[in-house]
């Protein structure tokens, strides 16, 4: 696909991350929002209505997903609907794909790519043996500060002085927004399985240097700590289960709130190398938070997403309504605020969701695929099963394919 082809776009998925994608989509010049499906009517409606507002396209709610493959207007699917739903729907589109409906092109997948390795792996088979091309959507690697600061550390301090040896990220927030993510059952696990994969990316990529390909920077051991910090207090499980409903308890089945992992790499050129990352549903601070330093021999790069240069300040007197209109999990409306101006691009999401466009154009090469979001998952799981054993592990541990998190099985108990 080349010259002057629009590329179509059908969403799997209509809440709160796929909507992050529509005001990605926003500054992206030759893609159209052509459909929605999700499994409920009203919110595929209500996103088709809100792509129409942002004149992204003249999108519509599908009654399925097969019938929006064969829409012969749409060549890529974004898939962003929940981690327990990802094989099934994959299963669908494929099956469609395999049985000649529409021409779909591509599947751009959110993170992370399944709950555990054997569906990561079976995604990603099942969409190989489709002949569809496959991009694994990271946002955080294409946040303007992460890939600016990351190039100019590597062309200017790491040319002239050796390779940075050191990376730290973190995106730590009050919690998620829908009951889902706080059932292991459902997401897989909790804080780690739902936010780590951003972080412990974040750091590879950081110490990866540009052009080279991630496999130049190898895991080697994991050491990972899970914790539940907040939510499984007795008072903040009450909380959480009047928010969430009777379905959330964590007084009996928790996740974990807070995770840390260590991850020793090796790089192409045998220097020792160090990737740390935290995670957390129970920062208490403005709201959501993206971290991330970069440290070598002779020079430092940081990144606070909440260093705003816009900020606003209400006194007490000023008792309006909570919201989110300041930033993504705002936690107060009053006292000084930083203001994100533009999420969809300090969080990365223009410039990932223009990548992947260019990419199911024919246009360059896609950064990211699902063999990367298979790998992500594999070190997931060998955090989880670092904290599960005590200790350190060798990557990838034996038995990682087939292991499922306590967490996920609803065993662990803080």
């Amino acid at each position: 696909m080349t010259g002057n082809k629009r590329l179509g776009i059908g969403f799997v998925g209509s809440g709160f991350n796929a909507r992050f994608h529509l005001q990605g989509l926003q500054t992206v010049r030759d893609a159209d929002v052509l459909g929605v499906w999700s499994p409920n009517v009203k919110h595929a409606e209500d996103m088709a209505a809100m792509a129409r507002k942002l004149d992204l396209g003249p999108a519509k709610a599908h009654r399925s997903i097969a019938e929006m493959v064969a829409d012969p207007g749409i060549d890529a699917l974004w898939l962003c609907g929940p981690n327990q739903a990802r094989i099934e729907n994959v299963e669908e589109i494929v099956d469609a794909v395999t049985r000649g409906k529409g021409a779909l092109k591509g599947i751009a997948c959110e993170k992370p790519l399944a709950r555990n390795v054997t569906e990561a792996m079976r995604v990603t088979e099942l969409v190989k043996k489709a002949g569809l091309a496959h991009g694994y959507l990271e946002n955080q690697l294409f946040a303007p500060a992460v890939a600016q600061g990351r190039a100019i550390i590597w062309a200017r301090g790491a040319s002239l002085t050796g390779r940075p040896y050191l990376a730290r990220a973190a995106e730590e927030h009050s919690g998620p927004h829908m009951p889902w993510f706080w059932r292991g059952d459902l997401q897989g696990g909790g804080v780690l399985n739902d936010m780590m994969c951003h972080s412990s990316l974040v750091v590879r990529h950081l110490l990866t240097k540009p052009g080279a390909p991630l496999s130049t920077v190898r895991p080697v051991r994991v050491t990972g700590h899970i914790a539940s910090l907040k939510w499984s207090q007795p008072t903040y499980a009450k909380q959480l289960q009047q928010r969430m409903g009777k379905e959330v308890d964590y007084t009996k089945r928790p996740s974990e709130d807070f995770a840390s992992v260590m991850i020793e790499f090796a790089a192409e050129d045998g220097a020792p190398v160090l990737g740390e990352a935290t995670t957390s549903w129970s920062f208490v601070g403005a709201g959501l938070r993206l971290s991330a330093e970069l440290l070598g021999p002779e020079y430092s790069m940081s990144w606070n997403s909440l260093d705003s240069p816009l900020r606003l300040f209400f006194s007490r007197e000023v008792k309006g309504q909570s919201g989110e209109d300041l930033v993504e999990k705002q936690n107060a409306e009053m006292g000084l605020m930083p203001v994100i101006s533009g999420e969809a691009a300090v969080y990365g999401y223009e410039a990932e969701d223009r990548h992947f466009v260019r990419v199911f154009l024919g246009r360059e090469a896609p950064q990211l695929t699902f063999d990367d979001g298979v790998e992500v998952v594999k070190v997931l799981m060998t955090a989880y099963m670092s904290a599960e054993q005590g200790k350190t592990l060798e990557f990838p541990p034996k038995g990682v394919e087939t292991f499922v998190p306590a967490v996920a099985k609803g065993t662990w108990k803080p």
